[in-house]
């Protein structure tokens, strides 16, 4: 399957919860979260270079739709509610079209 949408999120964790922050990101690939879809085809959690608590999160959905009908899922959210108390300001997103590319871990 092919990527027809994604985004790329940072997310800035209070001081010293990065880890934190990483470590319940990747639960969203654990059996039944949303990473774990089949619709979702790029799920990649990332740390900056230079600040270890901003978080960037590249996701790539077989389309907008069902990342949005997956998102709104119990799974998804409550992620999100447990997210959101880790946060030192909004998230920035950037959505995207992708257009090809690898990934290899």
């Amino acid at each position: 399957m092919l990527a027809t949408y994604g985004f790329n999120a940072t997310l800035t964790a209070k001081p010293g919860m990065g880890s934190r922050l990483v470590d319940l990101l990747l639960t969203g690939l654990d059996e039944g979260s949303p990473g774990a879809s089949e619709h979702c085809v790029v799920y990649l959690v990332s740390r900056s270079a230079s600040d270890p608590d901003v978080v960037h999160v590249t996701e790539g959905w077989t389309s907008e739709e069902d990342h949005h009908r997956i998102f709104a899922g119990e799974a998804a959210q409550a992620i999100v509610a447990q997210i959101a108390g880790l946060l030192t300001k909004e998230s920035q997103y950037t959505d995207y079209v992708p257009v090809l590319g690898k990934a290899a871990f």
